[in-house]
């Protein structure tokens, strides 16, 4: 079974501004997700008979992985919430002049 969140994502009019807003939080969201997995992991226990540096270098990249795409996918909605936050306090884009119009 797979549970897929809604979100508005990257509309096609969206601003540069917002575009590059949502890039950062779906960052963030992966940075955040990184380091609670990393946590957990540590959290596991004592090592196992086949555990060594090049296995747990394989495990932190396989770990990062899964965060990048849990962040792409929004699973915590990290990046939505901060999104929701920034996007009130960014100011709107002035509205473009009428073609023919002069100031």
């Amino acid at each position: 079974m797979q549970i897929n969140s809604v979100s508005l994502g990257a509309q096609p009019t969206a601003s540069p501004e917002k575009a590059q807003l949502e890039k950062v939080a779906k960052q963030f969201e992966a940075i955040f997700l990184r380091q609670m997995i990393g946590t957990m992991r540590q959290s596991g226990g004592g090592e196992g008979v086949f555990d060594s540096s090049a296995t747990d270098q394989f495990r932190d990249m396989s770990d990062a992985r899964t965060a990048d795409t849990m962040a792409e996918k929004g699973a915590l909605g990290i990046a939505e919430m901060l999104l929701r936050q920034y996007e009130s306090r960014t100011p709107a884009a002035p509205a473009a002049p009428a073609p023919g119009k002069s100031a």
